[in-house]
């Protein structure tokens, strides 16, 4: 099957339109394809057969598609690993993905591990005169056929490995482009990692499905961000609130123009209400949040662009999909009730790698349990209210930290908050805030916890409120709350 998203799967008439560029070069769909091409000839010299899992190392870099555009020509897997790793976080990644090859920018690092491919020959590469007539076409593909394992934050224990068909790949890209209304006139500029869902799926393979154009950003700052903006003119973007609570913090003097901009997707983390309105009026565009898993392809809920949009909710599911709320026994629950999220459709994934018990734990009779809380309005949009293992239990009651995050956030001057739970030797559990401020905003400890005693209950209150300068990150952009736990001590 010829897969849309494929650069070499265009019409002659859209093979010399721009596809990709960063800021160092630029390729059309026929230089790309002539690329993947080249590498692919490269992987086969080393070895790499169909079904074999090359690794890449590299940040957001047209090299990075050409190897995985690459790999996909030999009908081989790509498992995308975050360039900053450790030796000892990547080595782990290689060794449970079996990786033969690792595409990155330090040849040498690995080479006890597996072969290892230098970006810089990538680069170098002649165009398609690098191939052999063996590969003069690519490798046919089924949906069946394993394009990708990404492995998930392992937040909650050791990453895992989550195998994404060509079939997921293809109902994700189709149900994005649908739903955000995505066409050949759309360009959008990628911010967000490359070894992440997100940036593959929504700012890549989304893009190139419809035959539009797509720039990529190494790395956020939010003034360079925007000036990129202003120069290449995208009309959308995919992102974590923290991009957006960073841009909406820039004083509007140095705020260049982004009137090109159409809409913003934002994911991967809750975004407060306050935070998108505040986006939209200051950038004068439609932002739309979304909800998803690496394990369901990254997108399984979000508002549509053209539609009704209700701010607050992560919107209905996405084209194909279908969500369930079900409570603690598997029972669906009534309309606007909490319980866990369930989704099913074809985008729910192939499996975690090597791990068949945590497979069926997870996806259990076509139904991904998503280990989310959340409730269902009357029209099917979806409010995710918490995690499940967030939740806070002090003294036998619930508390769900994302209720005490909404209220902190609705504070003028507010930038972000993270909320976690402190062990207790008696009440088992309390809350702890941890909050960063606006540029310039005079909030004091006292003004948030007053606030929160005036609109909480006693025992979802804060016990303890720190203002810092940033709260810690993962890789991806979002709030780090393993790291916030892990500084916290027991209350005596």
């Amino acid at each position: 099957m010829l897969f849309p998203y494929l650069p070499w799967a265009v019409t002659d008439g859209q093979q010399d339109l721009p596809a990709v560029r960063d800021r160092h070069r630029g390729w059309t769909r026929r230089e790309l394809t002539g690329r993947a091409r080249a590498v692919a000839a490269r992987l086969h010299a080393l070895g790499v057969r169909r079904g074999d899992v090359i690794a890449v190392m590299l940040p957001n870099c047209t090299e990075f598609l050409a190897a995985m555009f690459g790999a996909w020509y030999l009908g081989a897997v790509v498992t995308p690993v975050n360039p900053v790793f450790t030796d000892t976080e990547a080595a782990r990644q290689l060794t449970d993905s079996g990786a033969g090859v690792l595409v990155c920018a330090e040849p040498g690092r690995f080479d006890d591990l597996t072969t290892v491919l230098d970006a810089a020959e990538i680069a170098g590469l002649p165009d398609p005169a690098a191939a052999s007539d063996e590969l003069a076409a690519p490798a046919p593909l089924s949906g069946e056929d394993t394009a990708l394992v990404v492995y998930t934050s392992g937040s909650t224990g050791r990453p895992k490995g989550a195998m994404l068909g060509h079939a997921q790949l293809d109902a994700m890209t189709a149900a994005m482009a649908e739903r955000a209304g995505i066409t050949g006139d759309d360009h959008c500029i990628l911010v967000l990692p490359l070894f992440h869902v997100n940036a593959i799926l929504v700012s890549v393979l989304t893009p190139m499905r419809v035959g539009a154009e797509v720039t990529m950003v190494e790395r956020f700052a939010p003034r360079p961000f925007l000036e990129l903006v202003e120069t290449h003119r995208p009309t959308y973007f995919s992102c974590v609130p923290t991009i957006l609570s960073h841009i909406t913090d820039l004083p509007p003097a140095d705020r260049p123009d982004t009137g090109s901009l159409r809409f913003v997707i934002c994911g991967a983390a809750p975004a407060s209400p306050e935070l998108l309105v505040r986006a939209e009026e200051q950038l004068g565009i439609t932002v739309v949040e979304g909800y998803g898993l690496t394990e369901g392809t990254c997108a399984n809920a979000c508002n549509p662009v053209a539609g009704p949009c209700k701010v607050g909710t992560v919107g209905p599911a996405m084209p194909g999909q279908t969500i369930r709320i079900v409570d603690e026994a598997g029972a669906d629950v009534p309309a606007w009730t909490a319980g866990q999220v369930l989704i099913s459709g074809p985008t729910v994934m192939q499996g975690y790698l090597n791990r068949p018990g945590a497979t069926a734990e997870t996806v259990v009779d076509g139904w991904l349990h998503t280990g989310d809380v959340g409730s269902l309005d009357e029209d099917g949009y979806l409010t995710i209210i918490d995690r499940i293992k967030d939740m806070i239990i002090r003294g036998g009651e619930n508390i769900y930290p994302k209720e005490i995050e909404a209220l902190l956030y609705g504070v003028d001057g507010m930038l972000e908050a993270a909320v976690i739970a402190r062990p207790h030797p008696r009440l088992g559990e309390e809350p702890v805030a941890v909050v960063s401020l606006m540029q310039g905003s005079p909030l004091t400890v006292d003004d948030l916890l007053t606030h929160c005693r005036r609109h909480l209950t006693k025992i979802k209150v804060p016990v303890d409120l720190q203002i810092v300068d940033e709260i810690p990150k993962n890789p991806v952009g979002k709030i780090d709350k393993p790291t916030l736990r892990a500084g916290l001590t027991t209350t005596v």
